[in-house]
Formats: structure tokens, C-alpha cells, sequence
């Protein structure tokens, strides 16, 4: 299999999400951006015109994106949710009980394109998605942190009502 470096593990909707994000990008942002720079322009003077430089870092920025996500499209690994899990994995729903401060947290455990802390998607890659990856129910973790030690306990790992069952 190729480099684990160069993959970008995300589900099936993370992907289709992905690719309308980038033909957005390719449709509508590039076209806006074109604009912008034709009407700067149009104004004259290139030299001193802060509309056409703003306008050429905004094309630099958005031509970024879209070479950012055209790679990641193309060395996506996708992984399907299922609607059980025996550990923890990507696609699943974990309950993590911060032993020290006795809190339950639920996560969507992903890949690290589709991680999102706002929305409780927790990364595989991240330092806590890490300790827990492969772990069952009822076990502990320990994971060091710039502000110390966290201690979680696996409270419950869920499937997606929605998976299809296993054969």
C-alpha cells in the first residue's frame, strides 16, 4: 500500500463533501476571484493599486485550495461506516469519561480531513484518537498533553444506525 503519509483517511459523505467543495472552488471561487482582478485592472496603475494585490493574493490563496484538495481527493482512503463496532476505529460514535474531571464526552471518531472539534469529530490522529484507536469498552487510556496527563475510560463505542449490516 502506498505511504501512510500521503493518506487521508475520510468516510464515504467526507469525500462526497469534499469533491462538491472543490468543484465549487473550480466553478464558482476561480471565476469570482477573475473578476475581481479584471476590475482592478481596470482601475489603472498596477503599482499602487491595493484592490489587484488583494485581488492576486486572494487567486494565490484559492488555487491553493484547490491543489490541497484535488491531492487529498486523490490519496483519499475511505473507510465505511458500520453499524457495530467491537473497538474503536474510524467511523464509529465513542464515549470518553474524563476520569478526572468525571465528565462523558460523545465523539465522531474520523479521519483527519473530516476532524472538526466544534462539532465533536475527533481525529484518529490527534493525540487523544491515537491512544483510543483500537481500543474496547471499558478500557483506560493515558495521554500526555502540553497541560499534563489525561486519563479517559471507553465508556461506549456505537455503530451508525444507518450502515448497512454485515454479511
Amino acid at each position: 500500500m502506498a505511504d501512510e503519509q500521503l493518506q487521508y483517511k475520510i468516510s464515504e459523505e467526507g469525500l462526497a463533501e469534499l469533491k462538491e467543495k472543490l468543484d465549487y472552488y473550480l466553478k464558482v471561487r476561480r471565476l469570482e476571484v477573475s473578476k475581481r482582478i479584471a476590475e482592478a485592472r481596470s482601475y489603472g496603475d498596477l503599482s499602487e493599486n491595493s484592490e489587484y494585490d488583494a485581488a492576486k493574493q486572494e487567486q494565490a490563496e484559492v488555487e491553493a485550495e484547490i491543489e490541497e484538495m484535488q491531492y487529498r481527493i486523490e490519496h483519499a482512503v475511505v473507510y465505511v461506516k458500520e453499524a457495530h463496532y467491537d473497538y474503536v476505529k474510524e467511523g464509529c460514535q465513542v464515549t470518553l469519561l474524563d476520569v478526572e474531571e468525571g465528565e462523558e464526552e460523545t465523539y465522531s471518531y474520523v479521519g483527519t480531513s473530516e476532524a472538526d472539534p466544534l462539532k465533536n469529530c475527533l481525529s484518529s490522529a490527534s493525540l487523544v484518537g491515537q491512544a483510543i484507536n483500537g481500543k474496547q469498552v471499558g478500557e483506560e487510556v493515558h495521554v500526555m498533553t502540553k497541560a499534563g496527563e489525561l486519563t479517559f475510560k471507553i465508556v461506549a463505542i456505537e455503530g451508525d444506525k444507518n450502515a448497512r449490516k454485515k454479511k
